[in-house]
C-alpha cells in the first residue's frame, strides 16, 4: 500500500519521533500508541521514540507515557493516532513545533492536519497498525502483539460491534498465528475493576432517565462520583454495557469533572446516527459511538434534546 510505504519512509528519516493520540485515551488509542512505539524501536535501532499523554490508572498495565514538556520537539516527527481533529489531540502543543506530522486514524474524516494522512474506517487504529507492520514486513514482539490485540478488542468490545468485519477476524487470526500470544490472560487486567465501580454501575442503572423516544441518560455530578470513590472516567468505561437493552436506542452518560471544568459526554446508539450531533458540541467519533466535552449543564440539555429528536426521526422513518 503506497501510503504505508510513505509513512515508513518518513519514520526512517527521523531519529526523534513523538507518538500522540486523543484526550481521554481508551484501549485502542493506547494499544496503537504503545504498539507503534515498540514497533519502531524494535525494528529501527537507535531511534528515540516517545509516547506522550496521560493515562487512567486502570490502563497502566499497558505501558508508561511521557510529558511533552520534558521532550525536545526539535527536528522531530509527530505521529498522531486515533484522532480525527486537532482539538482532540492530547498534549503535543503547536503542530508547527514539529518538522513533519503523520495522522493514522479509523474515524470518519473531520479535518486535515498531517503532512501524510492514512484514514481507514476499520475496527480500530490498532488494526491499522498491524496492517502497517505486515505491509512493511516489520518484526513483532510479544508486547507489540498484546497491545494490538488489546486495542482491537477494546474498540470492538470483544468483537460485538458492527464495524467488526471479516478482515478484522482474519487479521486477529493472523496476529495469533504469528505471535502465539496468550490472549486470554489479557482480559483480566483489561476488564478487572474494584467493587466501588460495580456499586457505581448499579447506581447508574437505578437512576437512568428514559425518554419516550428511547433515549436513556444520567447526569453524574462531582459529588456522585466522589461518593462511590471512582474517577470521572469510570462512567465512560461502562457505556457499552447498555447495548442490548430492548427499550433503549440511544444512551448517554454525562460526568462532571470540576477540576478540568468540563462535563464529559459518552454517547452510544443502536440505530440513530450520533456523531454529527456530538460534532455540533465540539466532540465527534463514530456514527454509533461518540463523545464530547461540554462546559455547562445547559449544553447537556441541548445535546439531549438533539439526541431525542434524532431518535424520534429514526423511530418514525
Amino acid at each position: 500500500m503506497k501510503l504505508f510505504k510513505e509513512i515508513l519512509k518518513e519514520i526512517k528519516k527521523y531519529d526523534n519521533i513523538i507518538i500522540a493520540r486523543h484526550i481521554g485515551a481508551d484501549p485502542d488509542a493506547l494499544g496503537s500508541q504503545f504498539a507503534l512505539k515498540e514497533l519502531i524501536q524494535y525494528n529501527f535501532k537507535g531511534k528515540t521514540v516517545h509516547a506522550v499523554g496521560s493515562i487512567a490508572s486502570r490502563f497502566r498495565f499497558m505501558g508508561d507515557l511521557e510529558k511533552i514538556e520534558e521532550i525536545s520537539t526539535e527536528n522531530s516527527l509527530l505521529i498522531v493516532l486515533d484522532t480525527p481533529d486537532k482539538k482532540r489531540i492530547e498534549e503535543i502543543g503547536d503542530l508547527s513545533n514539529y518538522e513533519s506530522v503523520i495522522k493514522i486514524d479509523h474515524h470518519p474524516f473531520v479535518e486535515k492536519y498531517g503532512n501524510i494522512e492514512y484514514i481507514e474506517e476499520s475496527s480500530s487504529t490498532s488494526q491499522i497498525i498491524f496492517k502497517f507492520a505486515l505491509e512493511n514486513k516489520l518484526k513483532l514482539t510479544t508486547k507489540i502483539a498484546e497491545n494490538i490485540y488489546i486495542g482491537i478488542v477494546g474498540d470492538t468490545d470483544r468483537f460485538l460491534h458492527d464495524y467488526t468485519t471479516n478482515e478484522t477476524m482474519r487479521l486477529v487470526s493472523k496476529l495469533l498465528d504469528m505471535t502465539n500470544i496468550d490472549f486470554t490472560k489479557l482480559y483480566e487486567p483489561l476488564y478487572s475493576r474494584p467493587i466501588s465501580e460495580v456499586k457505581f454501575e448499579g447506581y447508574i442503572y437505578q437512576n437512568l432517565v428514559l425518554t419516550d423516544n428511547k433515549v436513556a441518560y444520567i447526569k453524574l455530578k462531582e459529588e456522585d462520583i466522589k461518593r462511590f470513590e471512582v474517577d470521572s472516567a469510570a462512567a465512560g468505561n461502562m457505556i457499552n454495557d447498555l447495548k442490548f437493552v430492548e427499550e433503549i436506542l440511544v444512551w448517554a452518560f454525562f460526568s462532571e469533572d470540576i477540576k478540568n471544568k468540563i462535563i464529559k459526554a459518552n454517547i452510544r446508539s443502536r440505530g440513530p446516527v450520533i456523531n454529527e450531533i456530538a460534532a455540533k458540541y465540539g466532540g465527534g467519533g463514530h456514527i454509533y459511538a461518540s463523545g464530547a466535552r461540554l462546559k455547562t449543564w445547559e449544553e447537556v440539555e441541548n445535546l439531549l434534546n438533539d439526541l431525542d429528536k434524532e431518535a424520534e426521526k429514526y423511530i418514525n422513518k
